[in-house]
């Protein structure tokens, strides 16, 4: 604390240290200190230092900066000081120094001078720079301390929060790429820097935004996290609520930071648009009618807002999300009221500017939006179509540059894939529609054609020129077009006094504008290709300016003129005798030499200002006299180039061979297109038959589902008819027959019906026998089973049960016989009793035998029935005995096979008992042939006396 006291108070006797001598010492204090108070202490003193001694704290304290960070994590006042330390020491923003009310004081240097020798300042920011970069890159040499600072940003501690939001801006300055990618793969790295914005102190927020514009630079991958946590919402309300255009930097900011997240990004664009944000922007361009009061602030929050409009349409983006985002900002009002501010009074230049650039870019291919912007008229009495107010601003020369390149743009968009709205613009030019009491865009064009002014002259060409593009129909009516020159001279053709201009040897600018009309206007054109070889001067010029050897600035002259001459010859009918490809191409050959020619021709593609023509549809040229190429026109130089050299380089029987081939191929192409067109009939021939066919088809199901309907109709009427027939018959029998003949009648129809039933008990009984029988069988079947498993025959009781179903089989067949033959009598006698019916009864009696007879009727159906069911019982039964046989057959097979192998065992065990004769009789042999020579042989009954003396012997030495 002593030392501390010596350097923070009063003057002390003897030398005083150096800077760096100090800085030591401090660095000595923050590393040995135990006591948090002196460390503290320490590290003030050296944030104090740490702007005018930059260089020895950056080398000296870095590392216990980055130490203290790490450790005394729980003070929040010495980890301000570090951060506040190291962001002194890595920023290269040049600021003012500290205030000398500051609790420091600034060592003097070793020479003893005050003050440092003054640089000049951009030698002073280099070096501070080169310092910045130097300490960036020792800091993030470890990703571990730009993870800390991460870490740090959590604390809500305004004093180390937001030095720790300086300090990493600082570092995505110095080191955008190295800090971006450790962001990136830190663990919620970007979720941490995002919720800045939702910090209510509003330095800290502002100065978020500051840091997620360095963070999102150039870098789609941070862009798409950025905007998937909910970035566009967030920004969206901070404009909302700073005032959106009227607000301040902030909103400045937030602009920039949207223009980062979608330049370039489709993703983030699609999102975007799907998010529904277009419409929120809306608003940000409703300006009232008091536009005197324009601030900086607020010029530059609308410039900014239209850059965000055009970024969202660029014609760089993919040509799907250009058009969706064009007609949202149709549908919800955008594109009406960015032409309410194009039309509006007292708007700065450069917003109108940048306006018209948007309007041209928002209505760019799109055919809603552009038939929209053809009918927005001015607010003038009489009123004005706004494109005629426009093209007046661009063929007034004392208008800006710059608005006159963007009218100039927006006229190119306007026209750009329109082929409604080139022909709108050539027929202002037509004889038949001209209306001397207004100014149509027509005549704008022409007398900026014919103007002093050169840039009115390429500009006019230019957009004239794009009233030609692509479109045939609009070359061939332009050539309609004729111009009064002078009082008491014939009117000449646009054509030709285009031509008189070129060869009056007015301005570079001038001739490459007309000179890029004609070659727009006569290309793929063969009439305006014989239009222009009409005139007899027309080609001796372009041969004479070709030839010469003239100065640089003339050398694009050149090149156009040899590519409209070119032109003349790949797109030449050979209408005109003097005039044909090959004369042509002789002409050139003598007068200038084909590899002068294609010298010539490749002039125009060297050109420095044609590379930037080519890059990008707007003309956006850094002053009036480099304004010479048109975008579309490279287009069409690069499609030229080589066919026309080409067509040059080719002798006169390449060129009829060529002629040979085309006319094949257009006879071969003439044969393919009638084939296809027969193939087309007879596909259309056969589609028609296919539906004829179907057609009848369907009648023809109509037609057999009628005639089964009208066949079931008939069916019914018969029987109908059939029925009344019966009634009639029945009617007419009762009046004629008596009522004791009926009775008689029934009388024999109850006892037939009687007998009948007797006849079903006697089936039913013999059902029932027959299935005891079965039962029987089934038993017998089961024993005959059991005994073939014993071994035991029983052929003959098969024989017998054979023979029984056998005469079963014939009792019931001639039951059922008799079943069929009872069945007949009873229908027979039915009918007979039907017949014999006696007229006589009355109504009553009537209905009372047709119920009973109805009855008997039912009764009988019941015993056919139960036939039916006993005859499917007998099947049954039949099944069953056949089934029964096959297993008393599979049985005895068995039996015999068993029968068979106790034979082969018999036979068998007879076999080992003669070997085992026979072995025994050897074995007697061999012992008594030893006994005969002897030795003594222990016979086996000798051998088990033995043993049973052994025994013996154990026994008494156990009882022993």
């Amino acid at each position: 604390m002593n030392f501390l006291r010596g350097v923070m108070g009063g003057q002390a006797a003897g030398p005083q240290p150096s800077g760096a001598e100090t800085i030591q010492k401090l660095c000595d204090r923050v590393a040995s200190s135990t006591l948090l108070e002196d460390r503290r202490d320490a590290v003030r003193a050296l944030k104090s230092l740490s702007k005018k001694y930059r260089m020895e704290v950056g080398t000296q304290a870095m590392d216990h900066l980055i130490n203290i960070l790490q450790t005394d994590r729980s003070d929040s006042e010495i980890l301000g000081y570090a951060l506040d330390t190291l962001y002194n020491i890595i920023c290269n923003d040049e600021e003012e120094e500290q205030d000398e009310s500051e609790d420091a004081v600034t060592p003097t240097p070793a020479s003893g001078k005050n003050k440092n020798v003054s640089m000049p300042d951009e030698a002073a920011q280099k070096q501070a720079d080169d310092l910045g970069a130097q300490f960036t890159e020792q800091f993030v040499q470890d990703p571990e301390h730009v993870t800390l600072i991460l870490a740090l940003l959590e604390e809500f501690d305004f004093h180390v929060r937001w030095p720790g939001v300086k300090l990493l801006t600082a570092l995505l300055k110095n080191q955008c790429v190295q800090v971006q990618g450790i962001i990136l793969v830190s663990p919620m790295g970007v979720s941490r820097l995002m919720d800045l914005l939702a910090d209510s102190r509003e330095v800290i927020r502002n100065d978020g935004l500051l840091l997620l514009q360095q963070l999102t630079k150039s870098n789609a991958a941070i862009q798409k996290i950025v905007a998937f946590e909910n970035a566009f919402e967030r920004l969206l309300d901070i404009i909302t609520e700073e005032g959106s255009s009227d607000g301040g930097i902030v909103v400045e900011d937030c602009l920039l930071l949207l223009v980062n997240l979608l330049k370039n990004n489709s993703s983030n664009q699609n999102f975007f648009k799907e998010g529904s944000y277009i419409q929120r922007m809306k608003p940000w361009f409703e300006v009232g009618d008091d536009n005197s009061g324009w601030s900086a602030q607020k010029v530059t929050n609308l410039h900014l807002m239209l850059q965000l409009v055009r970024v969202m349409v660029s014609p760089v983006n993919s040509p799907g999300a250009t058009a969706s985002c064009q007609k949202s900002m149709y549908q919800c009002g955008l594109l009406q009221q960015l032409c309410t501010i194009l039309m509006a009074t007292g708007v700065p230049a450069d917003i109108l500017t940048e306006t018209i650039n948007t309007v041209s870019e928002v209505i760019r291919g799109s055919q809603v939006n552009q038939d929209y912007f053809a009918s927005v008229n001015a607010p003038s009495n009489p009123p004005r179509p706004a494109i005629v107010v426009l093209l007046m601003s661009m063929v007034n020369e004392r208008q800006p540059f710059v608005l006159r390149c963007a009218v100039l743009y927006c006229f190119q968009c306007f026209l750009y894939k329109n082929q409604k709205g080139q022909g709108e613009i050539v027929a202002t030019l037509l004889p038949s529609t001209i209306d001397a009491n207004s100014i149509s865009a027509g005549q704008l064009l022409c007398g900026g054609l014919f103007s002093v002014d050169s840039l009115s002259n390429w500009c006019a060409a230019v957009a004239l020129a794009h009233a030609l593009q692509d479109n045939l129909t609009q070359k061939e009516q332009l050539l309609r077009v004729q111009l009064a020159t002078s009082l008491g001279k014939p009117p000449v053709s646009l054509l030709q006094q285009c031509t008189n201009i070129l060869s009056q040897g007015s301005k570079v600018q001038t001739r490459v504008g007309l000179l890029m009309l004609l070659c727009t206007w006569i290309n793929n054109c063969p009439i305006a290709v014989t239009h222009f070889l009409h005139n007899q001067e027309n080609v001796p010029f372009l041969t004479a300016q070709i030839s010469e050897n003239l100065g640089e600035d003339e050398r694009l002259v050149q090149g156009l003129c040899a590519l409209l001459l070119g032109i003349c010859i790949y797109y030449n009918d050979n209408s005109l005798e003097n005039y044909t490809k090959e004369k042509l191409k002789q002409l050139i050959e003598k007068r200038i030499g084909k590899e002068n020619f294609v010298e010539k021709l490749g002039f125009i593609t060297k050109h420095e200002l044609y590379s930037r023509a080519a890059q990008k549809p707007q003309p956006v040229f850094p002053s009036p006299e480099q304004m010479l190429f048109d975008h579309e026109f490279t287009k069409l130089v690069k499609e030229l180039e080589g066919v026309i050299t080409k067509a040059v380089h080719k002798s006169s029987e390449d060129e009829k061979k060529e002629e040979e081939v085309k006319k094949t191929l257009e006879q071969h192409d003439n044969i393919v297109t009638q084939y296809k067109e027969l193939i087309r009939e007879q596909d259309a021939q056969i589609q028609e038959l296919k539906e004829q066919v179907a057609s009848m088809s369907s009648q023809n199901e109509q037609m057999q589902t009628t005639v089964t309907q009208q066949l079931a109709q008939i069916q019914q009427h018969k029987d109908q008819y059939n029925i009344l027939k019966l009634k009639l018959g029945k009617e007419n029998q009762n009046q004629s027959n008596s009522q004791g003949d009926s009775s008689q009648v029934n009388g024999l129809q109850t006892e037939e019906l009687t007998q009948l039933r007797e006849e079903v008990e006697e089936l039913r009984k013999q059902h029932t026998l027959l299935q005891t029988q079965l039962h029987d069988k089934d038993a017998l079947i089961n024993t005959l089973r059991s005994e073939t498993a014993e071994g035991s025959a029983g052929g003959s009781d098969n024989t017998e049960l054979l023979k029984e179903l056998e005469s079963q089989s014939a009792e019931i067949n001639q039951m059922k016989t008799e079943r069929q033959e009872l069945l007949r009598r009873a229908e027979a006698g039915s009918s007979d009793a039907v017949s014999s019916s006696d007229g006589s009864f009355d109504a009553a009696k009537m209905a009372e035998v047709e119920s009973r007879l109805a009855a008997q009727t039912t009764e009988t159906e019941r015993l056919k029935e139960e036939t039916k069911s006993l005859s499917a019982s007998r099947a049954e039964l039949e099944q069953q005995l056949a089934s029964a046989t096959s297993t008393v057959a599979i049985l005895q097979t068995e039996q015999a096979k068993l029968q068979t192998e106790v034979q082969e065992s018999k036979k068998e065990q007879d076999d080992l008992l003669m070997l085992l004769a026979d072995q025994d009789q050897k074995i007697h042999s061999l012992k008594q042939k030893l006994k005969d020579l002897g030795e003594t042989v222990d016979d086996e009954d000798d051998l088990d006396a033995r043993d049973q003396t052994d025994d013996d012997f154990e026994e008494d030495e156990d009882e022993d």
